[in-house]
């Protein structure tokens, strides 16, 4: 049995598609398509029900899938154990953090860390959301730094990872002004049936989006919305709300200085649309490097230092 034959097993078990999982793993579809062949030939069960329109996991799959996840996960542990006992990085920290955080939270929380004592040979991977939890799934990462909702749990929300809450933000729809200086916003919410509100949008891959897409179907004020443009990068949805192409869920600790120059406004007339959100910080449950657990343990003390904020860092009223 090989590695490589778990790492694709784990891919079909994201994508569901033979294409795109062999896309993945960068090797032709019959290549793949062997490979997840020889898996189950091994274990002597089929892992997937290939009659559906959707590959899905059989009763089988659904059992070995946190197995393969975890032996992947350590494995990637293990060689990295081996590469500190050999000195080749027995101090740095890996850490994945979405996009948006990088840039707005993240350098200001590790210098707290820092000046509180904190191991500070970090190596720091920015992507989206569903890569970041990738990595950490994959074990080629300690921890990662991202948003979190009640309504969009993720695969690290399980018993093998251990969260801590460490801040507080919010999603606000925002736009360009009609006028420099002007209160009113170009693409207004709720919008109309008849004339819905163009919608920069967030793709699938990104955290914030999961977020929208499942706070805004569970209970909040209507909207009527078409999507004009998707990304999963928040600098992108940024920048196309100032050019005035749409109104945009941002952070709030992303726009605060638009808000405040009045770049761009608020698009809704209240805080009904407001999402506010957590940032957390996860790692394995397993035990890790002396170095990634004094990290966790000053993460955690800092945070119950912490008091409670009225609103996160960048945020602004508008009247």
């Amino acid at each position: 049995m090989e590695l490589a034959w778990l790492e694709d097993f784990l891919a079909l078990a994201r994508e569901r598609n033979f294409s795109r999982a062999a896309e993945a793993r960068h090797i032709s579809q019959p290549a793949f398509s062997r490979r997840v062949r020889l898996l189950e030939d091994w274990l002597q069960a089929p892992l997937f029900d290939r009659d559906t329109h959707r590959v899905d996991l059989t009763a089988a799959g659904a059992e070995f899938l946190p197995i393969a996840e975890e032996i992947v996960r350590r494995i990637g542990f293990g060689r990295d154990r081996v590469r500190e006992v050999a000195d080749l990085s027995a101090s740095r920290l890996r850490i994945a953090c979405t996009n948006v955080l990088s840039l707005t939270f993240f350098p200001a929380w590790l210098q707290d860390l820092e000046q509180a004592g904190a191991p500070s040979n970090i190596s720091l991977v920015t992507d989206s959301m569903a890569d970041c939890e990738r990595l950490m799934v994959e074990g080629q990462a300690q921890f990662i730094l991202c948003h979190h909702h009640p309504a969009t749990p993720t695969e690290l929300d399980s018993a093998a990872f251990v969260a801590l809450d460490i801040g507080a933000d919010v999603l606000a729809p925002v736009s360009a002004p009609v006028a420099l200086g002007a209160a009113a916003p170009l693409h207004p919410l709720p919008g109309l049936p008849e004339t819905p509100t163009a919608h920069l949008a967030f793709s699938a891959a990104s955290g914030m989006g999961r977020i929208v897409s499942a706070t805004r179907g569970a209970g909040a004020p209507a909207t009527w919305l078409t999507p004009v443009f998707t990304a999963h990068l928040a600098m992108v949805l940024l920048i196309m709300a100032r050019e005035g192409r749409g109104m945009a869920w941002l952070p709030l600790s992303l726009t605060g200085q638009d808000l405040e120059t009045g770049r761009l406004v608020r698009s809704a007339p209240s805080r009904d649309w407001d999402i506010p959100i957590g940032i957390r910080l996860y790692r394995p449950r397993a035990r890790q490097s002396p170095a990634a657990e004094a990290f966790w343990t000053q993460a955690a003390a800092t945070a119950q230092r912490r008091e409670p904020r009225a609103k996160p860092a960048g945020a602004v009223e508008q009247p």
